[in-house]
Parts: structure tokens; C-alpha cells; sequence
């Protein structure tokens, strides 16, 4: 072929692909779906929670079949939905599930920041029951889910995910690539010239605690997720926004990293003095320039 067939090829193709996806998704929509049960799984917080509250209000839910934090490829995965997580809110109930202890995800999420609920199956046999897990070894996927009104729950679809898929816009990006996508692999951390990762937790501390509650959540319309006599809970764009109940008035950041040991070390050195020491793998600092910082060590894929 010469350049313009090739290019006249290329386009029938990529409208053939878009018959045939708009042809696929008619397909999907007449599947009636199969009952499951209300399984119930932990939430990063080791909080029980079941497959109908993982609805919320909606009627459909999306679920996604992660690996866990040991597979860079479904953490890409993951960072793409969560980029779009609020537009995907806007229609289904959203929500990723791996086989992580809860103490894991709760890092994790923590460390990539990631503000959709990440939920465990650690304690029962989902995976498995819904085709993602085959002799011991756990393949990523979606599947989706629909409520109907006397409470059951149907397994509507499902959809394995795999290097080249739709479910990833990286893979689209680099299929215009002369090179392709091939040789890609996806990096484990965010920011690869630093030991220290950002969270998306941020923590402050308030002189008037319950006119502070209400400020944030009515005036600046943060999402209340949790709230305790000294520490409330918000959310907001992406972020977790923590007040505590103490006149200091401090703010705090929050940093992940690999090597506490290490990296505290290092902070000393350079002047850093610790105010506060939780355990052998989180602390928090003070700065010698005014900012004030917590530190952990993120947990191995076992906890």
C-alpha cells in the first residue's frame, strides 16, 4: 500500500472499531444478569461493608479487579480512574477491590492518591466467585453490577483488563506511537526523583473545633466522612482534610516512603527534629524553615 491507502485502510478500521464497540455495548445491555449474594468485604479502614452498600444511592455499580499494590500495571490502571473518578460518580457507583490487607490499601491509596474507596477481599471468596481468581492467581477486570428495587443484586457483565485494552487511555496514546506500547512498563512510584511521595492528606489543627466542623462542611462545602470528639474527617477534590482539636494551630503534610529508618536519618541531618513519634514506622517532623510533616513507611503487600 502507498501512503494513502494506508491512511484510507486506517480509517475504515477505526470506524469498523467504532461500529463494532457501539454494536457490543447494545449487546451488553440486554444481558439480564446473573443474582449473587450481598458479599461483604473490608473497607482500607477494616470496616465490615457489603456489596449493597457499596451501591450508595445509585442502582449501578462499578467494580473494579485489582491485583493489589505488587502489580505496577493495574496501579496505572487505577491512577486512570482515578483522574476521572468524579465523572464517573456522577453516573455509577465506583469502587476498587484487591486482595490487599486493609492496612495495605489504606497506605497505598494514601501514597498514589487515590480518592476512590478501595475495598479488600481478603476475607472472602469474590474473586474467585466472580471469575477474577483461578487457581490461586488473581486477574484484574471489572465488573459491573445493578440494584433492582426489591434488593437484589445482579452480576450484570464483566470485562478482563490486559496490556493494549480500552480500559487504560495510555495504551491508546501510545498505539499513535511508531514505536507502540510494547516495551512500556509502568513505573511503581508517582514521583521517581524523590524517596518522598506527597499523599493527598493534609491535617489542621483548630482553636474553636465545632464552629470549624460547620465552617468547612456548609461554608467551603467539604464532605464530612468521619468525625470524633478531637478529629473530623473531610474530603474534597481529591484530597483527605483532616481538623483536630488543638489550639496550636498547625498545618501538616503527609509523605510516604520506603525506608523510615532512612529517610529519618537523613532528616535529622538536615536539621529536621521530630515532635512526635507514633511508632517504629511513622513520626512526625518540624522542619527548620516552619513546615511541619508527617512520615510512614509503607506496608508490604503482606501488611
Amino acid at each position: 500500500m502507498d501512503q494513502k491507502q494506508l491512511l484510507e485502510e486506517i480509517e475504515r478500521v477505526e470506524k469498523e472499531i467504532v461500529d463494532k464497540k457501539d454494536y457490543l455495548r447494545k449487546l451488553r445491555s440486554k444481558l439480564q444478569g446473573s443474582e449473587v449474594e450481598n458479599y461483604v468485604f473490608l473497607t482500607s479502614n477494616e470496616v465490615e461493608v457489603s456489596l449493597l452498600d457499596l451501591f450508595g444511592e445509585k442502582n449501578e455499580l462499578i467494580l473494579i479487579h485489582n491485583m493489589g499494590k505488587s502489580c505496577s500495571y493495574c496501579t496505572m490502571w487505577a491512577d486512570g480512574f482515578n483522574s476521572v473518578y468524579h465523572h464517573i460518580i456522577e453516573k455509577a457507583a465506583f469502587v476498587v477491590t484487591s486482595p490487599d490487607h486493609p492496612s495495605v490499601q489504606e497506605d497505598f491509596a494514601a501514597e498514589r492518591r487515590w480518592a476512590f474507596p478501595l475495598i479488600s477481599t481478603i476475607n472472602n471468596s469474590f474473586k474467585e466467585d466472580m471469575g477474577f481468581k483461578k487457581n490461586g492467581l488473581v486477574y484484574p477486570g471489572v465488573s459491573v453490577f445493578k440494584k433492582e428495587k426489591n434488593g437484589v443484586i445482579r452480576h450484570h457483565t464483566k470485562a478482563h483488563f490486559g496490556p493494549g485494552d480500552q480500559f487504560c487511555n495510555v495504551w491508546s496514546l501510545f498505539d499513535l506511537l511508531p514505536s507502540g506500547y510494547e516495551e512500556y512498563r509502568p513505573l511503581k512510584k508517582i514521583n521517581k526523583k524523590s524517596p518522598f511521595q506527597l499523599t493527598n492528606n493534609i491535617a489542621v489543627q483548630v482553636h474553636d473545633y465545632e464552629k470549624a466542623i460547620t465552617f468547612y462542611e456548609e461554608t467551603l462545602g467539604f464532605e464530612l466522612k468521619t468525625s470524633y470528639d478531637n478529629e473530623t474527617k473531610f474530603f474534597i477534590n481529591g484530597t483527605y482534610f483532616f481538623v483536630e482539636n488543638n489550639p496550636q494551630k498547625s498545618t501538616f503534610f503527609e509523605f510516604a516512603v520506603d525506608d523510615i529508618v532512612a529517610m529519618k536519618e537523613v532528616l535529622l541531618k538536615k536539621g529536621c527534629k521530630i515532635t512526635k513519634e507514633y511508632n517504629d514506622k511513622s513520626l512526625m517532623l518540624a522542619d527548620p524553615y516552619g513546615l511541619k510533616f508527617h512520615i510512614f513507611e509503607v506496608k508490604s503487600e503482606n501488611g
